[in-house]
């Protein structure tokens, strides 16, 4: 069972429909029990940084996504949760990748949103990906490149577009709106 983290966040049943669109089962759950038995948990999101880390906190969900040992997947939101410091509010978050988000400069239209290509690949979910794909993004703010990125993008300025670490993996853009690439990164994402 693919367990899809509810907190309070947008676009959770987009991701629902995604998954099931490849076969596989999955909940829509805070239920610390249910999280902790999935055989995997994707922590998907749009919305606001401060009030989505009150509300994992609130609930005792942030000390047990640190504390997954299954795959799990953050995309966008998601992301930028992962990291230790979001500018969003000025926002402590769960600090599994040691680095910060940051909002774009002002030199451009914001939100970064529609499709861009990468820079540079690696790791698991990018198998059978390449640089030239594209891939949607919605997002006004980003996580700085660090140690754990795998994957880059350019919009206004290089930023990670995907970061691994452990069993933890995580997106900037949204796969469940990337049409034909977003599903190969899932179905990466289902077979690790």
């Amino acid at each position: 069972m693919i367990a899809i983290l509810k907190y309070n966040a947008g676009n959770i049943m987009s991701v629902k429909n995604a998954i099931n669109r490849l076969g596989y089962e999955s909940i829509i759950t805070d239920n610390p029990d249910e999280l902790r038995r999935a055989e995997k948990v994707i922590f998907p999101g749009v919305g606001e940084a401060s009030s989505a880390m009150k509300y994992l906190t609130e609930r005792g969900l942030d000390n047990l996504i640190i504390s997954l040992k299954q795959p799990v997947l953050g995309i966008c939101l998601g992301m930028q949760l992962m990291c230790r410091y979001s500018e969003e509010a000025d926002t402590s978050c769960l600090g599994i990748f040691d680095t910060e988000v940051r909002l774009f400069p002002p030199v451009d239209k914001i939100p970064h949103m529609g499709w861009n290509n990468f820079f540079t690949l690696k790791g698991e979910l990018f198998r059978g990906v390449s640089p030239e794909d594209d891939v949607y993004f919605v997002h006004s703010y980003y996580p700085e490149i660090s140690a754990f990125t795998t994957a880059t993008c350019d919009y206004i300025l290089p930023f990670s577009a995907a970061m691994e670490k452990d069993n933890f993996y995580a997106t900037q853009f949204h796969p469940e709106k990337s049409a034909g690439v977003g599903e190969i990164i899932l179905k990466n994402f289902l077979n690790v």
